[in-house]
């Protein structure tokens, strides 16, 4: 599944070529792909066609782009609303020429846009399995008053606004208005296992599954060893691991592991060449030379060495 470091990816690649410019056509090739939306606030369609997108925002690992009417045609029904989208497990946005070839059997849904400096482009929302999704949403106050999300630095009312069905979702560790404070509180009050705590969302987004057992291995922590039970050391250590593994794999690409995880531009990512942990099971630690191993965990997989990272 695309974590923080493969959305951000696709976030930075999209941000250069759609900001400022107007959606003047979309089609909707699977009904599916907008089991989000609520059809109740207005047609997909006729509410993203004529918007201006203002730029391309990530929290987590959810996708918005904040839209405004376009001075040119008017429809103040677009302002306060941004394309919310979530990649689910095979999601891909693509950046296309016009005339690019229509037959791919996976594109859910086609945005034409008209760029001021770039001209015509389209953008591919591609999806194998249907997990992945878009919608118009209504765009609401942050509850700390920050910025809503990595933005390039790019301005506007929108700046500490976000999707409506965003809102339960915690900041990730990458971001500047991420709490140290309120995370380590959340570790101390919980006294379940650390990885349930970095996978929970409300507490913290983006790690996913690969990026905390790379996390647990790079600070000896076990995957079941209580929340409450770290010190703040500890804790300290652990979020510093989280920020440079996420950190690596971002400049790195993000994780790739078949065609599915891909850029804006189709590229792979390669930090799955760097992985100490995930993956690795009956290969020797890196660390320690102690074969690793994979343990069943939340219908996935826990990797980790049995010598280096025990429960104390």
């Amino acid at each position: 599944m695309p974590e923080l470091p493969e959305v951000e990816v696709v976030r930075a690649g999209l941000a250069p070529a759609v900001t400022g410019a107007i959606v003047s056509a979309v089609e909707v090739l699977e009904p599916r792909s907008l089991k989000r939306h609520d059809a109740a606030s207005g047609g997909f369609e006729s509410l993203l066609t004529g918007a201006r997108i203002d730029a391309a925002v990530r929290r987590g690992k959810f996708l918005w782009l904040p839209l405004s009417a376009d001075e040119r045609r008017g429809d103040e029904r677009r302002d306060g609303r941004a394309l919310v989208g979530h990649l689910g497990m095979s999601g891909q946005m693509l950046l296309r020429t016009p005339d690019h070839p229509g037959d791919d059997a996976h594109a859910r849904v086609r945005l034409h846009l008209e760029h001021p400096e770039h001209g015509e482009l389209r953008v591919d929302f591609v999806d194998q399995r249907i997990f992945g999704s878009l919608a118009i949403d209504r765009l609401v106050p942050t509850a700390d008053g920050e910025i809503a999300g990595f933005s390039d630095g790019v301005t506007g009312e929108w700046a500490r606004q976000m999707p409506a069905q965003v809102v339960h979702i915690a900041r990730d560790p990458l971001d500047p208005a991420f709490s140290e404070r309120a995370f380590f509180a959340a570790l101390a009050k919980r006294g379940t296992a650390i990885k349930r705590v970095l996978l929970d969302q409300g507490v913290v987004s983006g790690i996913g599954n690969i990026y905390a057992d790379e996390s647990l291995w790079a600070v000896r922590l076990h995957g079941e060893q209580p929340a409450s039970s770290l010190s703040r050391r500890r804790a300290r250590e652990l979020l510093g691991a989280v920020r440079e593994v996420l950190g690596k794999a971002l400049a790195e690409g993000g994780t790739s592991f078949d065609a599915q995880y891909v850029n804006v531009n189709g590229a792979s990512g390669y930090f799955e060449h760097s992985l100490n942990a995930y993956g690795r099971a009956g290969k020797p630690c890196p660390r320690c030379g102690t074969p690793m191993v994979r343990e069943a965990f939340m219908n996935r997989g826990s990797h980790f060495c049995p010598r280096c990272q025990r429960v104390r």
